[in-house]
């Protein structure tokens, strides 16, 4: 079964969502790998950013990681980036993913904004 996690914040740069999404996620056991990264032209002259995670079990040996997820990072030129999280809960624990969660909550809390 998957779960989600939706998040929409104001004013924070979509790398730096990234960077910490990819560091949380480590101190949780999980390995986040940037799978793919765009920037896309807006006719009015902006740009949209794109970043995709693919996130893996730890493993030995490259080839033993699971697939267990992935990150969603949209950047808008209006000062708006969303996160979806996609990840396995057979896989990321929900302890895992709370303590995620709260960690994640607490540092870019005050980003978020809250529908």
């Amino acid at each position: 079964m998957t779960i989600q996690i939706k998040k929409t914040y104001r004013g924070l740069n979509p790398g730096m969502l990234c960077d910490e999404v990819q560091g949380l996620l480590q101190k949780q056991g999980i390995i986040a790998v940037e799978t793919e990264s765009q920037t896309y032209g807006l006719p009015s002259g902006d740009t949209q950013s794109r970043t995709t995670l693919a996130l893996k079990t730890p493993a030995e040996q490259e080839k033993d990681q699971k697939e267990c997820g992935s990150v969603h990072i949209l950047g808008s030129p209006q000062g708006e980036t969303k996160m979806l999280l996609d990840v396995d809960e057979t896989l990321f624990t929900q302890e895992k993913l709370s303590a995620f969660q709260g960690d994640l909550d607490f540092i870019l809390g005050s980003y978020e904004t809250k529908w």
